[in-house]
């Protein structure tokens, strides 16, 4: 006697604690069922049935919409995935479950047992889940005939419900339509492109990638554009794209990849509406090397002509294709520009890689532009090399940017801040506006001017301009430590503490957090609370000197005379082998009362255009000398006893 059919399979296994019921059309984890959208499901099915097999995007199209199906499905597929991948807790760049296959489609790698044939109804009945959902027809009691009018009347009855139900809700539905009209998108992240070349060291050219769309996108005044800075936070994130746009505050997202192979570059790009999830553009293109700064242009256009954002005529200009550039030369800007500029070493090997890139194209603007900002970089106080020697190269190099491209707004930027530590206030502030106009978007170029206007005695007005800054940049820790000098600047002392706590509760090693709280704790008159911050400061800093000269005026208002004594003799000790900042001993002396070491070096400071001279009219830390002559003389030889009225 021949055995009866195998029963058919009722579930499929996988990862241990997953079962897909195939009867119940549902995902489970142990008892709890997952909630999973219909078209994610039959993805993850289709995937089951081949465990082990490149599934290709054609047949997951077949699959889910049929084969002559017109629609672009590229971005719904993709869209399955990641909600696969969500349900799923799967990690895209190291999956447990679900493998991309760039270019073919989707590979299931964990182990699967049970097996589903392909032919199995998508709209299989489930008796139980009928019940549940009061779909089943009810049985008539037992011994209880149907009236005969019912039987003869039933289903045209049926059919006149049916049209009435279908009519009422197409009047609904279409209201609805009409109302759920997506929000125009007035502000998106680009975040942090993913490298699928395979190899870790490539990492540059996607972050590259990724701050050339955000430069290009934020030229359009009508799109705010969050700064790299802040979403390079999502570098290798954990949620989902709604909840990184709303940390962000925008309505859109731009995520993608760039995979390298030789001398080619590959890079998807998708469009993702954050308030439903809805993946409503994607493209791919594959250019070489070379022509990586078109291939820029395209995706920039490409974005906002889907955002439908108005783009005026200079901003079409500013997102248009740029010439060709040397793949080795760019290769060698891309690493200066994300070489650590945390020590001085580390920026002098960024200067190298420019340098190098500049030889390898002597006409790529931005290669000039990253040389002059590492320069601008290694004279600042903090890391104590003389500005008069890195000055002169920093505008050079600045200069020749804007001679190759005019409309580099980094580069009026720079400009900017170095005619402003030569105290040249009404070119910087043109240049702060030039930098603006072409870069509406530019959180530097905000807190930079903004800075200008504190320097010139316009504190409220600088205040008023942080807001925008932190819009655009709003989990940037060095930017939060920025804006917290800023306010102490401005003497909002409570705000400014307020907004250091926030960066040191992201970042607790952030050496100019430490050292700017520590400036505003003696403000406060606080100097007991301010030493543990500026001593963390000085180990953090690597015993910067601009540091120490603030941790000496500490422990002199704190009565720690000796301390502050034996923190001078360091700065002495070591200005007889190195560079010292003048600004380092003006705090230190000031700090011990000793205000005529203080004017010594304040005309030291005069003679070498120290950093901390633009601070004069603003700084707290002078007021227990302005009423000197000698101060008044110090303001005016450095224009700061005028008005500057140049309006933004």
């Amino acid at each position: 006697m021949p055995s009866p059919p195998a029963a058919p399979q009722q579930s499929i296994f996988f990862g241990e604690e997953f079962e897909f019921d195939l009867r119940a059309r549902r995902l489970r984890r142990g008892s709890r069922v997952l909630k999973v959208e219909r078209i994610p499901l039959e993805v993850l099915l289709l995937l089951l049935q081949h465990p082990g097999a490149v599934v290709t995007r054609e047949e997951i199209v077949a699959r889910v919409w049929g084969s002559d199906v017109f629609l672009d499905t590229d971005n719904s597929i993709r869209g399955a995935i990641r909600k696969i991948r969500q349900v799923l807790k799967d990690d895209s760049e190291q999956p447990r479950f679900i493998q991309t296959v760039t270019g073919k489609g989707y590979r299931f790698i964990a182990q699967v047992t049970g097996f589903a044939p392909d032919g199995i109804d998508a709209e299989a009945a489930n008796p139980e889940e009928e019940k549940e959902l009061g779909t089943e027809a009810p049985a008539h009691p037992k011994g209880r005939r149907e009236p005969a009018i019912l039987r003869v009347y039933r289903w045209p009855l049926l059919g006149l419900g049916a049209m009435l139900v279908l009519g009422v809700a197409f009047v609904l539905l279409k209201g609805r339509l009409t109302d759920a009209t997506p929000p125009k998108i007035r502000s998106l992240a680009v975040l942090p492109l993913k490298n699928f070349s395979g190899d870790p060291s490539q990492g540059y050219l996607a972050d590259g990638m990724t701050e050339e769309l955000i430069g290009r996108l934020a030229a359009i005044h009508d799109l705010r554009v969050i700064s790299r800075t802040s979403v390079m936070q999502f570098q290798d994130p954990r949620q989902t794209v709604p909840a990184i746009a709303k940390t962000l505050g925008v309505d859109a997202i731009v995520e993608g990849s760039v995979t390298r192979e030789g001398n080619r570059i590959r890079v998807h790009a998708q469009l993702i509406r954050a308030v439903n999830d809805e993946h409503f553009w994607s493209e791919t293109y594959d250019r070489e090397m070379g022509d990586v700064l078109s291939l820029e242009s395209d995706i920039a256009q490409s974005i906002a002509e889907k955002v439908e954002v108005t783009v005026s005529g200079q901003e079409h200009a500013l997102l248009r294709a740029k010439r060709k550039v040397s793949p080795e030369a760019y290769e060698s800007y891309l690493k200066g520009v994300y070489t650590s500029s945390n020590t001085t070493a580390g920026i002098e090997q960024s200067i190298g890689f420019f340098q190098d890139a500049i030889n390898k194209d002597a006409t790529f603007a931005p290669a000039y532009l990253g040389l002059a900002t590492a320069y601008g970089s290694l004279g600042t106080v903090y890391a104590g090399v003389p500005p008069e020697e890195t000055r002169p190269k920093v505008i050079s190099a600045a200069q020749k940017a804007l001679e190759l491209d005019p409309e580099l707004a980094g580069a009026h930027v720079l400009l900017a801040q170095t005619y402003e530590r030569l105290w040249k206030w009404s070119e910087a502030g043109a240049e702060f506006k030039r930098a603006l106009e072409l870069q509406p978007n530019d959180a530097d170029a905000i807190r930079g001017l903004a800075m200008w206007l504190i320097c010139v005695g316009r504190a409220e007005d600088g205040v008023s301009r942080l807001q925008r800054a932190r819009e655009l940049d709003p989990i940037n820790v060095q930017g939060l430590a920025a804006d917290g000098f800023l306010l102490f600047q401005a003497r909002h002392y409570d705000e400014s503490m307020q907004v250091l706590q926030s960066a040191l509760a992201v970042q607790p090693a952030i050496a100019v957090a430490h050292w700017y709280m520590g400036y505003t704790l003696i403000a406060k008159g606080r100097p007991e609370q301010a030493i543990p911050e500026l001593e963390k400061a000085v180990e953090l800093s690597d015993r910067s000197p601009a540091v120490i000269g603030v941790l000496v005026r500490a422990y002199a208002h704190a009565g720690r005379r000796r301390d502050a004594l034996r923190m001078l003799d360091e700065l002495k000790r070591r200005s007889k082998t190195g560079y010292v900042p003048a600004g380092a001993f003006i705090n230190a002396y000031l700090g011990l009362g000793d205000n005529e070491q203080a004017f010594v070096w304040l005309e030291r400071g005069y003679q070498e255009k120290s950093a901390i001279m633009p601070l004069l009219k603003a700084h707290p830390h002078f007021d227990p000398i302005r009423s000197d002559p000698r101060f008044a003389d110090l303001l005016h030889r450095v224009g700061l006893d005028r008005e500057y009225p140049l309006s933004f």
